[in-house]
């Protein structure tokens, strides 16, 4: 079970990272392993993908989508915690609400992760 005060943790950590353009502390939230699903991968890398597998496709991903957006910020709206999940909500730099749910494994290294866009 993932305490709301884990949860938090996890958002604010998360988010910093993020909002310092930091790729490997944005990384070291997740598992070598790890799926991730967003509309945007489409946009950002022009394949017809929706999901990208392990944490070297991430770091292509993220590392072209940090260079595409220098004023990339999230501010987090609210959090939810769940058994072996968290979502975070949050506004991001082009005022768009996006929910990020990230299921974790028990090292608390995400293993799975969908993006949401409003």
């Amino acid at each position: 079970m993932i305490s709301p005060d884990d949860a938090q943790t996890f958002a604010r950590e998360w988010v910093k990272a993020w909002n310092d353009h930091d790729l490997e502390a944005i990384l070291a939230h997740y598992a070598d392993d790890v799926v991730f699903h967003s509309p945007r991968i489409r946009i950002v890398t022009g394949r017809d993908v929706d999901a990208l597998n392990g944490k070297a496709a991430l770091r292509d991903y993220w590392g072209k989508a940090l260079d595409l957006a220098r004023d990339l910020y999230f501010e987090v709206d609210q959090v939810f915690a769940s058994s072996d999940a968290l979502t975070i909500l949050y506004t991001n730099h082009r005022q768009q609400q996006v929910t990020e749910t990230f299921v974790l494994r028990a090292d608390g290294r995400v293993v799975r992760s969908v993006a949401a866009y409003a």
